[in-house]
C-alpha cells in the first residue's frame, strides 16, 4: 500500500507502525465479514435444514426447511443485535479507550458463538446470533475509530478502507468453509463454520494487548504525556521531535477549542452543522446497504438455487473472490480519486448493474442458460463497482467528518444506521423475493429496487459528500466551516491552525474562532456559527 500511494515530500518520521497497526486492526473486518456470510450457506445445508426444521416442507425441493418467517427473524436478528451494539460502542470506546473497548467486543462476540454452536433448535441459535451481532455492531463502529484516529491523514482513507477489505476477505473465507462443510451429514456441517469464528476473535483479543492507545483518546482524557508516548510509537519519532509536538499541540489545541464550545451530549450531535454531518453519515451507511450488496452475500446461494441455478454454493464463491479483489483498487483509488469522485463513479457503475440484471432477469426468465449466466456476470460488474467504491468510502467518510468531542457518539449512529437498514433488508427480503403464500414472490424484479436506491445514491453524493482527501481530521472543521456547498468542496486548502485560534481565545474571550488568519499589519478572524455553519469576519485589532 505504501509503495503504491507515496508519502508527502517533508512529511516526517515513518508511517509503516501506524499502517502495522491500522491493519492489524481491520483483521476485525473479518469478524464482521465472516458472521453475515457464512448464514447464507448455512440456511441452505440440508442437515441444518433437517435438524431446525419445525414441519415445513420447501416446494421447491421438498425437502424440509424453515419457513419464510423463520429465515427472516434468523438473519435479521444479528442485524439487531448489531444495531444496539454499535449504540453502545461511544460509551464504552470513550469510557475505557478505544483499544480496551475492542476486547469488550471480543468477549460479547464469542458469547454468541458458543450459543451458536451449541445449539440444535431455533431459539437458542437466534440467540447466539444477537449476541454475536451485539459483538459485531461494537466492532464496526470502534474500528474505524481507532483507524482514523492513529493514522497519518495522507494515507488514512486507504488504512479505514483495509477494514472493507478484511470484510470482503470474511465474506469469502464464510463461503469456502460452507462449501467444504455443505455436504456432511452430521452436526459439524454447520457447527464447524460456526466454531471457526473463535479463531478470529482470540487473534484480535491477543492482539490487543500489544495495541497503543490513540493519542487523540489520550488528550481527550487529560493525559498529554501517554498521548505524546503513544503518538511517539505511531510516528516513529523521538517525543521531543519538532513535526511530533507539533501535531500534538494541534490535537490538544483543537480538543481545547472544542471544549470552550461546551461539554458534548447525544442532543448536540444533532445541532446545526454537527447535525447535517451526522444526518450525511446516516444516509451514506443507510444508501451503503440500501444498495443490495448483503442480499447478494445473506441470500445469493439461496436466491440462486431457487432461480434454478446449478452450483449456488459454486456462485457464491465466486461472487465472494470478485468482492475481496475488487477491494484493492478501492484501496488506491479512494487517495488519488478522492470520495466523492469514487463514490459517484461506484453508484453510476452500480445501477447500471442493477438494473441490467433486473431487465434480464424479468424478460429472458432465470430458466435461460444464456440469461443465466448474464446474471451472473453483472452481478459480479455490479459488486466489483460495489467494493472498489462503496464498500470501503463508507467507513473512511464516516470516520472522518466528525470533531473530537462527538466523534465516537456520532460514528456509533452512523454505523448504527447501517445495521438498522440492514436488519430492514434481512427480514424484508425473503417475504420479497420467496415463492408461497404471504411472499411478494418478485424473484429477478427485486434487483429494480437495488437499483433505484443506486440512482438515489448519485444525487445524495453530489449534493451531500464534501472532499476530505488528504485533510487532517482537525481540518476537516474548517473544510465545513468555509465551503458552503458539497460540490464546491474539491481543491479547498485548509488556512487554519487550531493553535492560532487558541492563541486568539487568549487574546479575545468573547466569541469563539474557526479561523485565524495573518493580513498586512492587522489580524482578523472569521467567526463561526455552529447553528447555520456561516462564517463572519471580525477584526481582532
Amino acid at each position: 500500500m505504501g509503495l503504491m500511494i507515496q508519502k508527502p515530500e517533508g512529511a516526517a518520521g515513518s508511517a509503516w507502525p501506524a499502517i502495522m497497526v491500522g491493519l492489524f486492526v481491520a483483521f476485525g473486518g473479518v469478524l464482521f465479514g465472516y458472521d453475515t456470510g457464512t448464514i447464507g450457506g448455512i440456511l441452505n445445508m440440508k442437515y441444518w435444514r433437517n435438524q431446525f426444521s419445525t414441519g415445513y416442507i420447501n416446494k421447491t425441493d421438498g425437502e424440509l426447511d424453515v419457513t419464510s418467517a423463520q429465515t427472516s427473524e434468523i438473519v435479521s436478528i444479528l442485524s439487531a443485535g448489531t444495531f444496539f451494539g454499535a449504540l453502545t460502542a461511544a460509551p464504552v470506546a470513550d469510557a475505557v479507550g478505544r483499544r480496551l473497548g475492542l476486547v469488550v467486543c471480543c468477549i460479547i462476540f464469542c458469547v454468541g458463538v458458543i450459543l451458536q454452536t451449541a445449539a440444535t433448535d431455533i431459539p437458542i441459535f437466534v440467540a447466539g446470533r444477537f449476541f454475536a451481532g451485539y459483538g459485531v455492531g461494537m466492532i464496526s463502529a470502534t474500528i474505524p475509530l481507532y483507524q482514523s484516529e492513529t493514522s497519518p491523514k495522507w494515507i488514512r482513507g486507504a488504512v479505514v478502507g483495509c477494514y472493507q477489505l478484511a470484510i470482503t476477505i470474511g465474506i469469502l473465507l464464510a463461503a469456502i468453509v460452507d462449501n467444504a462443510t455443505k455436504n456432511r451429514n452430521d452436526s459439524g456441517s454447520y457447527r464447524i463454520p460456526i466454531a471457526v469464528q473463535f479463531a478470529w476473535a482470540i487473534i484480535i483479543f491477543v492482539g490487543c494487548i500489544f495495541l497503543p492507545e490513540t493519542p487523540r483518546w489520550y488528550i481527550k482524557k487529560g493525559q498529554p504525556e501517554k498521548a505524546a508516548r503513544s503518538l511517539s510509537k505511531l510516528r516513529r519519532l523521538d517525543i521531543e521531535h519538532p513535526a511530533l509536538l507539533e501535531e500534538l499541540a494541534e490535537i490538544t489545541a483543537n480538543h481545547e477549542y472544542e471544549l470552550t464550545l461546551g461539554k458534548a451530549t447525544y442532543l448536540d450531535c444533532f445541532k446545526g452543522i454537527l447535525g447535517f454531518r451526522l444526518l450525511t453519515g446516516c444516509l451514506l451507511q443507510s444508501l451503503q446497504q440500501l444498495t443490495g450488496v448483503n442480499f447478494i452475500f445473506y441470500y445469493g446461494t439461496k436466491f440462486f438455487q431457487n432461480a434454478g441455478f446449478s452450483n449456488s454454493f459454486v456462485i457464491s464463491m465466486i461472487t465472494s473472490a470478485v468482492n475481496v479483489g475488487s477491494t484493492f483498487p478501492g484501496l488506491y483509488m479512494v487517495e488519488k480519486m478522492g470520495r466523492r469522485n469514487l463514490l459517484l463513479f461506484g453508484a453510476m457503475g452500480m445501477a447500471v448493474c442493477q438494473f441490467i440484471v433486473a431487465i434480464t432477469g424479468t424478460v429472458v426468465g432465470t430458466g435461460n442458460p444464456a440469461a443465466q449466466n448474464a446474471i451472473v456476470a453483472f452481478v459480479c460488474i455490479y459488486i466489483f463497482f460495489f467494493a472498489c467504491s462503496w464498500g470501503p468510502v463508507a467507513w473512511v467518510v464516516t470516520g472522518e467528518i466528525f470533531p473530537l468531542k462527538v466523534r465516537a457518539k456520532s460514528l456509533s449512529m452512523t454505523t448504527a444506521s447501517n445495521w438498522l437498514l440492514n436488519w430492514a433488508i434481512g427480514y424484508a427480503t425473503p417475504y420479497m423475493v420467496d415463492p408461497g403464500a404471504g411472499n411478494a414472490n418478485l424473484g429477478a424484479k427485486v434487483f429494480f429496487i437495488w437499483g433505484g436506491f443506486c440512482f438515489v445514491c448519485i444525487f445524495f453524493v453530489w449534493g451531500m459528500i464534501f472532499e476530505t482527501k488528504g485533510l487532517a481530521l482537525e481540518q476537516v472543521d474548517e473544510l465545513y466551516a468555509k465551503v458552503p456547498h458539497a460540490w464546491q468542496s474539491q481543491g479547498f486548502v485548509p488556512s487554519v491552525s487550531f493553535q492560532d485560534v487558541q492563541q486568539a481565545q487568549a487574546d479575545n474571550r468573547n466569541f469563539s474562532l474557526a479561523e485565524v488568519e495573518q493580513e498586512v499589519g492587522r489580524k482578523k478572524s472569521v467567526q463561526y456559527n455552529e447553528g447555520d455553519g456561516r462564517l463572519s469576519e471580525k477584526s481582532l485589532g
